[in-house]
């Protein structure tokens, strides 16, 4: 079961645009060989920053309003949401330790902001 919320196009203002905390979304489709290699690195990361960073996942075929908003054009993308602002991407399977790398960057301006 996963802890990662999986968000549409529907709720994703209220969940990743509204949130108080900078937020992490895994752009993703079910057929995506490299989604499945990312899920369980977005999975720890959720885990491990629970509380700090906000981590959701929004499958791009089933709602393609959001995608085409934020100009997803591969995937995985890991889109990084600050005051509902997308303000940095990751495209592709990349190393863990690259992801918490940017993460650590906005979870640090975020907290100097507070």
């Amino acid at each position: 079961m996963s802890d990662v919320l999986a968000v549409t196009d529907e709720n994703f203002k209220k969940e990743v645009l509204e949130s108080a905390t900078p937020v992490l979304v895994d752009f993703w489709a079910p057929w995506c060989a490299p989604c499945r290699i990312v899920a369980p690195v977005v999975e720890e990361i959720s885990k491990e920053y629970n509380g700090f960073i906000k981590v959701v996942k929004l499958n791009t075929d089933e709602n393609p309003m959001t995608a085409m908003a934020y100009k997803i054009m591969g995937i995985p993308t890991l889109g990084i949401f600050l005051n509902g602002q997308m303000v940095d991407q990751i495209v592709g399977a990349v190393p863990k330790p690259q992801i918490v790398d940017k993460l650590k960057y906005y979870m640090q301006g975020a907290a100097a902001k507070n």
